[in-house]
This record gives structure tokens, sequence and C-alpha cells, in this order.
């Protein structure tokens, strides 16, 4: 008996299975996802699952007439061929993160009466996640109470460095590991008020963006820690005491989990708006703060500065329970 994982696409749902199955080790794991994205660079190597598919398919969403018949042409037939896999490995549950990548097998999980558990990272629902969810044996999300699982599954060194912050000694800027201009150039207008007020700059700019970056703080003169992709994020997170950040789910959740006060700008074009709603979920609990990218103004994010980071760190240090991929891990075993 197996447990198929599916999804994908993008790093923020494979970040999930790569830390749920971290806490299966014992267990026959099969991983199903797509020759599109970014499937095949995380999982076609690693060694963990016993087998490893990548079918041919693509998102529905956002295509013309023609592109939407393709699509969906693809998706035909690549459930077909699921749901031999699926019999082949004698699946006992699947496990959905989400994304084109997981439509094949999720429609074939149901088809063949396979029990289909979801994760949903962001607060507004995927569209895979919201056709699916009604014939899901759990549907498992870090913003509805009534989830069976509401802890988000992050590292534990998150947690571990987690502290309280009570002034702003350092400021960190993540753009994430691609860069973000809207991020990068507000970090270089507000970096010379910064240096006055002696607050340092830990700075995520891309790994396109480095050197332009880099050269940006040297005119004026400023010091600041710039990298793109980093193995350290936790490290550079515990360091700061305020952070100005994307909300995509995984970063959101690391800074709750490690207790730095955020200001949220969230990406413009995600899907259905998800990162505002993911910020928007923390601002209404009064432990973060948002701003749209048209909306950023050099002036208001300097007033944040001066608000109860306190407060708002002690609030994020209760908001997460830790083990988030464990309790998973232990509910797909269950099943």
């Amino acid at each position: 008996m197996s447990i198929v994982m599916t999804g994908g696409g993008t790093g923020g749902h494979l970040t999930i299975i790569k830390a749920v199955k971290e806490h299966l080790l014992e267990e026959q794991l099969i991983y199903i996802g797509s020759t599109k994205g970014q499937d095949q660079a995380w999982f076609k190597e690693d060694e963990q699952f016993h087998s490893t598919y990548f079918l041919q398919t693509q998102g529905v969403v956002n295509q013309g007439l023609l592109g939407k018949i393709k699509s969906i042409f693809m998706l035909a037939k690549a459930t077909l061929q699921a749901r031999k896999i699926l019999k082949n490995a004698h699946a006992k549950v699947v496990f959905c993160v989400g994304g084109f990548s997981a439509a094949p097998t999720s429609f074939a999980a149901i088809t063949l009466g396979i029990p289909l558990v979801i994760h949903e990272q962001n607060a507004a629902i995927g569209s895979l996640n919201k056709l699916l969810r009604s014939r899901a044996k759990a549907f498992i999300s870090s913003y509805e109470e009534q989830s069976p699982i509401t802890a988000y599954p992050i590292k534990n060194e998150f947690f571990e460095k987690s502290r309280i912050r009570e002034e702003i000694k350092s400021i960190i800027f993540l753009g994430g590991s691609q860069g973000a201009k809207a991020i990068n150039e507000l970090a270089l207008k507000l970096a010379p008020t910064l240096k006055e007020k002696n607050i340092n700059i830990i700075h995520q700019a891309g790994e396109r963006n480095i050197q332009e970056v880099e050269k940006s703080y040297e005119k004026l003169g400023i010091q600041a820690k710039v990298f793109g992709f980093t193995k350290e994020l936790s490290t550079y997170m515990e360091e700061a005491d305020f952070a100005i950040a994307r909300s995509g789910a995984s970063t959101l959740w690391e800074l709750s989990a490690i207790a730095c006060p955020t200001l949220f700008i969230p990406y413009p074009y995600a899907a259905g708006d998800h990162q505002y709603y993911n910020a928007k979920f923390l601002k209404d609990l009064d432990v973060a703060w948002i701003m749209r990218e048209n909306e950023l103004d050099v002036q208001k994010v300097l007033k944040l500065l001066d608000e109860n980071m306190l407060e708002k760190s002690q609030k994020l240090q209760n908001l997460i329970e830790k083990d988030g991929a464990l309790q998973i891990a232990q509910l797909l075993k269950n099943i």
C-alpha cells in the first residue's frame, strides 16, 4: 500500500510535500506531478520516493479558448494514466496540495474511490481545491477553525528561533528568491532614513538583482546584507526585528512562527489575489499590516516603525502551533 503525493507547479505547493514526506520515512511514497513547472526539479531525483511520474498537463485558468480545449484534452489523458499508476501502486490515500499538477491524480483517486486529503496553503482557496473539496476525506487549512489540522507545515527551526521584538534594530526585506521590484525600490527609498535611525538592513533582492541592488546601497554609502536564494532564511528572519515582505503562504507563516512583525505587500497578480487574503487573515487578527503596491508611501511605512512591536510579536508567538507537517503525516498514515 502506497501513499501518493500530488500537486505542485510552484515552490509554494511543493514545499508542503517536502515538509510532510520527511515524517513518512517508513512508508512507500509515490509522487505524481507535471512535466511543466518545478515538479521535476524538486523531486525527479528524490530517493525517498519509491517512484516518480511526471504527466503532460498545463493549467486551464488564464488560457484562451484553444488553450482551454488543449488543457482539458491533456487532463483527460493524464487522468487515465494516473488511474493506472494508482491501481498498480495499490494507493491507500492521495495527498493533494493543489495546482494544475494535482488535477489528474486527484480526479483519478475520486473515480477509484481512494481517499483524497487536500492541503490548501492560501486563505483564498485555489480553483482545483475548491472543486475537489466536497469529495475529499479531509480538507486542511490554517485559515479555517473547523480544519482537522490548523498548524501550518513549516520547519521547526522557525519556532526554535522565535523571539519577542521590542524595538527595531534591523529590518529584513523579503521579495522571494526571484526578488520583487516594488520591495527593492521601497527598500532603497527607506535606506537613508534607516541609516539615520541606526537600523540595519537585510535584503533578499532576488538572484538577478543582487549586483544592481548592492551598487545602489554603495552609492548611498550604506552597508546592507544583500542576497537572493538562501538556505539561511530562518537565521536572517531571526536577526530582524521587522519585516517587509510578499505574503505567499510559506513566507507568511514562517515570519509568524519566528514572531517577526511584518508589513505585507501582496504580489498584485497572484491567482485569486490570494496573497492579499493571506495577509488580511493576519491583519484581521491585529498581528500584521498590509499595503498594496499602488498604496506604498515612504512616510506611511516609516510611521509603522513607531508602532508597538512588543504586542504584535507576543501575539504572533501564540498564533501558530508546531508540528503541522507531523500532524498531516500522521493523518495520512491513519487513513
